[in-house]
């Protein structure tokens, strides 16, 4: 991910999740994968000692997420909920109704980088996210979606 000139938008709990993920990489994954390594280097030939390439791997892959994650606080900004007078904003939580089969979904929205459609956490940039942004409880909206379009009702607003 390149953030070199643009701003992240995070919620606090996306931003508190980033601080705890990059705080566990520094102070527990970090330290065991370089006592693997060490531990490793001791078994002699390292050109075939798999459990020392394997070692060395992950820690190309913790210091490459290591990296990711100091960039995206360094470039974020955190929006704080706040009462948007029952508008949808970032970090709302959101119960829509698809007016089609009638099946609800709740939806959070966030800024793209904590962005979890597998766990309801779903962008302002998003077709969705970007539709109901500013809506209120009550109101109907019509989703151009890759698929065609979705019309929902907000059912809730929180």
């Amino acid at each position: 991910m390149d953030f070199s000139d643009e701003r992240i938008v995070l919620t606090r709990e996306g931003y508190d999740e980033i601080q705890r993920e990059l705080n566990e990489i520094m102070t527990v994954k970090r330290p065991a994968v370089i006592d693997r390594i060490r531990e490793a280097r001791q078994l002699g030939d390292l050109s075939e000692n798999f459990d020392y390439q394997d070692a060395k791997h992950v820690q190309a892959l913790l210091e490459a997420r290591l990296k990711e994650l100091k960039t995206i606080i360094g470039h974020s900004t955190v929006v704080d909920c706040i009462d948007n007078n029952g508008c949808i904003g970032i970090g709302s939580k959101v119960i829509v109704k698809d007016l089609s089969d009638g099946f609800e979904d709740e939806y959070t929205i966030v800024g793209p980088t904590e962005s979890s459609p597998a766990e309801g956490k779903i962008s302002l940039e998003s077709c969705v996210g970007s539709a109901l942004m500013g809506c209120k409880e009550g109101d109907k909206v019509a989703v151009r979606a890759p698929a065609g379009v979705i019309n929902y009702q907000i059912v809730s607003v929180q």
